[in-house]
């Protein structure tokens, strides 16, 4: 049995169709086809359930899967182990306002492997998502995202959502407000295809507070988020404490919200990632201890 015939299977499990699968292997697809065809005749077992449509695993597709993705990561284990690889790269997606949790989550998985390399990719939420899917990141950092298909989602750290508003907004010099006490100013919130857990996560709070907020046009980058509030006293804005912390801006101010409101921040990694590698990733990137 060779690993190449397993990798094929992992890859097509995990995109249920084999033009993408071909796609992320970087083969022509007959090649797949063929591969797949063979590792079924060397087990007896139907692993895949083809039609014109679509492509299922069958039960034995199933249990074939995690034990696929076991020998494919023991055989990393065995390179690395002999020498092959003095050393990786550790790909991982990020967003802004992660500067200082990534400074000190990469410097605690180097104390445990000094030897790898780290490439940051940042994307929007949802191309995050889907590159980890595909195999180009190792690992993500998300905020908000309760669940994804085909990734594991481990809760690491939890992050206030705090009020950004105008140096010249009436409510600049308050400590806190109430979600219903900003109601006569228009509300600038992400549109849910850009990032759907912020936009959610305001969403619930207002549902909470009972309050209905005059919205304005959908935010872009945080950047232009803070330039644009900072720019209209009529406006305000919501975005999560670490992310207002970089942008460094004298021409907004920052209000707490009372009662609070969290986001939960998340590593992602795909589906087979070995639990200790996963556990490690969360240890390295939750909350700093005081």
């Amino acid at each position: 049995m060779e690993l190449r015939a397993l990798r094929y299977f992992v890859t097509v499990a995990e995109e249920l169709h084999f033009g993408r699968a071909a796609e992320r292997l970087h083969i022509a697809q007959p090649a797949v086809s063929q591969q797949i065809a063979r590792l079924e005749r060397e087990l007896g077992v139907q692993l895949l359930d083809r039609s014109p449509r679509r492509v299922r695993l069958t039960e034995a597709g199933h249990r074939v899967l995690d034990a696929a993705r076991d020998a494919l990561v023991a055989a990393d284990l065995v390179r690395t182990a002999a020498g092959k690889s003095t050393s990786t790269t550790l790909r991982i997606g990020t967003a802004a306002g992660l500067t200082a949790r990534l400074e000190r989550g990469i410097d605690a998985l180097r104390e445990r492997a000094p030897d790898f390399d780290v490439v940051l990719v940042d994307l929007p939420v949802a191309a995050r998502l889907n590159a980890l899917r595909r195999g180009e990141l190792d690992l993500a950092l998300a905020r908000g995202v309760l669940s994804a298909p085909g990734l594991t989602v481990l809760p690491t750290w939890s992050e206030p959502l705090h009020v950004i508003v105008s140096s010249r907004h009436p409510a600049a010099g308050r400590d806190s407000v109430t979600v219903a006490e900003m109601a006569d100013s228009v509300l600038r919130v992400p549109a849910r295809d850009s990032d759907p857990p912020l936009h959610d996560a305001l969403g619930a709070a207002l549902r909470e507070a009972g309050v209905c907020v005059p919205l304005g046009r959908p935010t872009g980058t945080t950047q232009d988020t803070i330039v644009e509030v900072g720019s209209d006293p009529r406006s305000w804005a919501v975005l999560p404490a670490d992310q207002i912390a970089e942008t460094g801006s004298t021409r907004v101010r920052t209000v707490r919200l009372d009662p609070p409101v969290t986001i939960t921040g998340n590593v992602v990694a795909p589906e087979g990632t070995p639990s200790h590698a996963a556990e490690c990733a969360v240890t390295a990137f939750r909350d700093a201890i005081a």
